[in-house]
């Protein structure tokens, strides 16, 4: 009997070490401060356990308002506003190019304030989305232009994509992907937007 209680608390004691193991390394939706401007390293040397653990705790970025998933490549450029594509600066205009140019790419997936730090041509400003937020100037409305950050309280990290000042944005999290949406309700609890600058301290 005594063996039995021994042998029940050293499993559970090692169940309660790999699960605080597996929190404190699940990368949910972040940034990595590896100094790489390229996220398709950033979760190629994930291990097995690491994989399994962001997969069971990593924030749900689950489609919240529509039925059917829209394809990745097919974004209505005629719909968008010329005069706000006009009126963006070189730098919003080449965040939103890189976003296109790694739609379908899954080497930021949970790594969203990394993939939008690239876009603007840097890495390891903010831990997070979250982060990012509450060190920028945040208007409250779905109004976000053209190379703006958008940002969604939907994880203890947040989630932030780029506004393609349509109503849609760019950002990891689609499909397990970088994506396009047409609408800022595809996730939930929509917190607001900043303007679309390099982001610094």
């Amino acid at each position: 009997m005594k063996y039995r209680t021994q042998r029940s608390s050293m499993l559970l004691a090692a169940t309660a070490f790999a699960a605080i193991g597996f929190l404190a390394f699940a990368p949910g939706c972040a940034s990595t401060d590896d100094g790489s401007s390229d996220g398709e390293q950033g979760t190629a040397e994930t291990t097995e356990e690491q994989a399994l653990a962001e997969k069971s705790l990593a924030p749900q970025e689950a489609n919240t308002s529509e039925s059917d998933p829209e394809p990745l490549a097919s974004v209505d450029e005629s719909a968008l506003d010329e005069a706000a594509v006009a009126a963006a600066t070189p730098e919003q205009k080449k965040a939103i190019q890189w976003m296109k140019n790694h739609l379908g790419s899954t080497g930021w997936e949970h790594y969203c304030e990394k993939a939008v730090e690239n876009a603007y041509g840097t890495s390891g400003v903010w831990a997070s989305a979250k982060q990012h937020w509450q060190n920028a100037t945040v208007h409250n409305n779905r109004n976000a232009p053209y190379g703006a950050f958008v940002y969604w309280n939907i994880s203890q990290w947040g989630h932030v994509g780029i506004s393609d000042g349509n109503g849609g944005f760019y950002s990891t999290g689609i499909g397990g992907k970088i994506g396009h949406k047409t609408s800022l309700g595809y996730f939930g609890s929509y917190v607001g937007w900043s303007t679309g600058t390099r982001p610094r301290r």
